[in-house]
């Protein structure tokens, strides 16, 4: 924002339509939410987005405490002897590890790499405390930063180092870890939708695009307002191949020795990115009053001789909305127009604005405007409350309603290849198709297209008599989602 005086409007960002890329990164950064630092691929989030973080954390883990699990830490640091234990899970992750190699200035005899993920740590840990059946199922989450050296960043969405919770479970059977997997991939869906008014799609990964050392891998994929999808969530079957890594085994109720069933599953701060690329417009932020850092904003229009009698009324107002746990900020500044301010808090997002003058306090009204859709109301002082309270569920519910409007009218079948490549390049968005299940037409088409293969749809993803592979004529043994992608 411009520091200068008086100034009418904050700086323009660009619409979406003039580029979109440039208009994600300027709002991010006209709305204060992250900026660049000198650490190359690296952001600092500041106060408003780390205050969107903390409700998507404060929401989501108290859904992930109430499906039975606690919260525990885990060393950032890991030993290269342990990654190499897991060969799959090595080649991976190891171009985008980054290493420690010496030590108060001195050389390490075992370089230690700054955790990408944290099974090989983990389940190292994990090995010492499973003896028995008794000692399961582990059902652990730790909130943490992870470091992987992209060489192509951007914020929020893709970062060298970004905040995350990754959950690392540890189970009797692997119907268990199943139940398990599937479990907190509904968690992931349930809470993108009625937290951030996100309509994800859950599913199931192909080969080529599971986790790496998993068996299988779900996800929860969304369609951002460029048509490119992103991958908003994961939870991945692990089966028993960290377990025999790791020596993660256990005396069964028989009295035979057994390997464990494990699972991981996480979500990061690209939910951020997420959220700003589903809602936002050209004024810049739309946020979902359940997670925005503000949902109030109250603005006085002042007039000279009544600044401090409308400071006193608009300040019992915020009062009284804090008194219902409201989230409210008070623009009192007396350097900026209302203009300005109007402008200024629409780029943020802020779900509803209540504004005064001179003629509102002598009539004992306020002006309530709604972010979403700018519909501005006239309301008594003593009906604000009940009003702000209505709006703040209305505006979710109808965020929520046109996100799945988008997505829906932006998921298409394309009855061949070619028709495949003009929606592809002229409309985006996510593309239903029969597949044959080989990796060789998924890679044809990624390698033609750049659109990759999303999941197969647990709603929708069954082949149908007569399908077809969209690249290959093969039969079909699924109908897959597929979509460029963040």
């Amino acid at each position: 924002m411009s520091n200068n005086p008086q100034q009418k409007t904050p700086d323009r960002i660009p619409t979406r339509g003039e580029n979109f890329s440039e208009w994600y990164i300027e709002t991010i950064r006209k709305a204060d939410m992250a900026d660049y630092t000198v650490v190359k691929g690296c952001m600092v989030i500041k106060p408003y987005g780390y205050g969107l973080w903390e409700n998507i954390q404060a929401g989501l883990d108290k859904r992930i405490k109430a499906t039975g699990h606690e919260n525990a830490y885990f060393p950032l640091l890991v030993p290269e002897s342990l990654l190499l234990k897991e060969a799959e899970h090595v080649e991976g992750f190891a171009p985008e590890c980054a290493w420690v190699t010496h030590g108060g200035g001195s050389p390490l005899e075992e370089r230690l790499a700054i955790r990408p993920t944290s099974e090989a740590i983990i389940c190292s840990i994990y090995a010492n405390w499973v003896r028995s059946y008794r000692d399961l199922p582990i059902l652990i989450n730790q909130w943490a930063n992870v470091m992987r050296w992209e060489k192509r960043t951007r914020l929020f969405l893709r970062t060298s180092e970004f905040l995350w919770q990754e959950g690392h479970t540890v189970h009797r059977t692997h119907e268990e870890a199943r139940e398990e997997v599937l479990r907190m991939l509904e968690v992931y869906r349930e809470f993108l939708e009625n937290e951030l008014a996100i309509p994800a799609v859950p599913g199931r990964k192909s080969d080529a695009e599971k986790f790496a050392g998993a068996s299988e891998t779900y996800t929860v994929e969304a369609l951002m307002q460029d048509g490119w999808a992103l991958q908003a969530g994961t939870s991945h079957d692990l089966g028993q191949h960290f377990a025999k890594g790791f020596g993660i085994k256990f005396l069964d109720e028989d009295n035979t020795e057994k390997y464990a069933w494990q699972t991981s599953w996480g979500v990061s701060t690209r939910l951020i990115g997420g959220t700003i690329m589903t809602h936002g417009d050209d004024k810049g932020l739309r946020l979902p009053p359940r997670v925005a850092p503000v949902q109030v904003v109250v603005i006085p229009i002042f007039k000279a001789g009544l600044e401090g009698a409308l400071k006193e009324k608009l300040g019992q107002i915020a009062k009284d909305l804090r008194a219902q746990d409201v989230r409210v900020r008070e623009d009192f500044r007396d350097n900026q127009r209302p203009g300005f301010k109007f402008t200024e808090w629409e780029l943020k997002g802020v779900p509803v604005r209540i504004e005064m003058g001179p003629r509102d306090m002598e009539n004992n009204t306020v002006a309530i405007v709604r972010r979403d859709t700018g519909a501005k109301e006239i309301v008594p002082v003593d009906a604000i409350v009940e009003t702000v309270k209505r709006l703040l569920v209305e505006i979710q519910a109808a965020m929520l309603a046109a996100a799945k409007a988008f997505r829906d009218e932006n998921t298409r079948r394309p009855a061949n290849y070619e028709e495949f490549k003009t929606l592809l390049d002229e409309k985006r968005g996510f593309l239903l198709c029969p597949w044959d299940g080989t990796a060789e037409s998924e890679n044809a088409i990624k390698n033609e297209t750049k659109a990759t293969l999303r999941c197969i749809p647990f709603d929708g993803g069954e082949a149908q008599p007569g399908d077809v592979d969209i690249y290959t004529g093969r039969p079909a043994v699924a109908r897959a989602l597929f979509a460029r992608n963040y």
